[in-house]
């Protein structure tokens, strides 16, 4: 039963971008635009380019296009930092705001649906159990980095 766990960890994260990705796609968005958006809610406006790039886990090159693309749409400014013109910072438009509603509606639905039968003490535990896996990935990746 252990070996399959590898497996189903590396399923669940394409099965819930998958379902994510069908269900915002009416609303002009693939998933690297909506995974954009969604980090640069979460990590607030003025972000510099290569900070949204890690927390995305992209290459800053492969945002470029991507942060171009939400420009066109009007989703996304980027601007000269202040203080090193070098640096792009990324900020959030007003006509960002109820797309972003629109994307967390659209996750806390899946979400409902991906969770349906568990009790909310089993998702408690099962967080907890992904929080410990997670740790346990980093240590290692910690550990043979410096091997």
């Amino acid at each position: 039963m252990a070996s399959n766990i590898g497996f189903r960890l590396a399923r669940l994260p394409h099965l819930w971008r998958s379902i994510l990705d069908r269900r915002l796609a009416p609303l002009g968005l693939t998933q690297t635009r909506w995974v954009t958006l969604y980090h640069l809610g979460r990590m607030g406006d003025g972000q510099p380019q290569c900070e949204l790039a890690r927390a995305i886990g992209v290459e800053a090159p492969s945002l470029v296009r991507t942060l171009s693309q939400l420009e066109a749409q009007g989703l996304v400014q980027r601007r000269s930092c202040e203080h090193d013109r070098r640096t792009k910072r990324v900020y959030l438009t007003e006509a960002a705001t109820p797309l972003l509603e629109q994307i967390d509606s659209v996750a806390a639905e899946a979400r409902k649906e991906m969770l349906a039968g568990l009790a909310d003490e089993d998702i408690e535990q099962l967080n907890t159990w992904l929080a410990r896996i997670e740790e346990n990935g980093m240590a290692i990746q910690t550990r043979e980095a410096s091997s």
